[in-house]
């Protein structure tokens, strides 16, 4: 489990194509740090398991399903990407509850920028946008962002600083994909409230 805190802001070294699937090779100083073979970290969002790994770079193996469902495919060498480790049992959860599952991917829409922070429109797959509400929690490229707006086909976040300078949504721009993955709490409470729907309809 993540809690889309961005612990570095690293970079794509090299590509290798596997037929079925493609081998990562990531340069992250700090997320490789105590790093094993079978360890979780989440690039953009998606979480990959770590194959190799030395002083400051680690490998890991992207299935063809995972780079058709996310924004993973269209990185080549050279791309910078959010990481994270998963969160320690008994720290601070910062961010929200983020599984590292993208749900699908949105799209720069446009960025309105004023003097001390940025709001960014993403446009919003139709089936996931009944997941996002104003003022709840959305993960875009695996940082735990706040909903601004919510419409039909977009959402917004307004972009700290921090934000702007550490991740990679400083430097996306208009036509550029992300990955989203919504709370996985509205899933739940979904699923559960349809549950009990078909089971009271049966007991009628």
């Amino acid at each position: 489990m993540f809690t889309g805190i961005v612990e570095e802001l690293g970079e794509i070294t090299a590509v290798e194509n596997l037929g079925d699937s493609s081998r990562f090779r990531l340069r992250g100083p700090l997320v490789t740090q105590g790093a094993q073979h079978g360890d979780s970290i989440a690039v953009n969002g998606v979480c990959l398991t770590v194959v190799e790994h030395e002083d400051d770079w680690f490998t890991a193996d992207v299935m063809a399903e995972t780079l058709q469902r996310s924004s993973l495919g269209a990185l080549t060498v050279g791309s910078r990407v959010n990481l994270e480790r998963p969160m320690a049992v008994g720290a601070r959860l910062g961010g929200h509850i983020v599984q590292g599952h993208v749900d699908g991917t949105g799209t720069v829409l446009e960025r309105k920028p004023s003097e001390n922070w940025e709001i960014v429109k993403i446009s919003l797959p139709a089936d996931l946008s009944r997941y996002v509400v104003e003022k709840g929690s959305i993960t875009v490229d695996g940082i735990s962002l706040t909903v601004v707006d919510a419409g039909p086909d977009h959402f917004t976040v307004s972009l700290i600083p921090t934000t702007l300078a550490l991740t990679t949504l400083g430097h996306k721009q208009a036509g550029d994909p992300v990955n989203l993955e919504v709370d996985v709490i509205a899933k739940y409470v979904e699923r559960l409230l349809g549950d009990r729907g078909a089971s009271q309809g049966a007991d009628r």
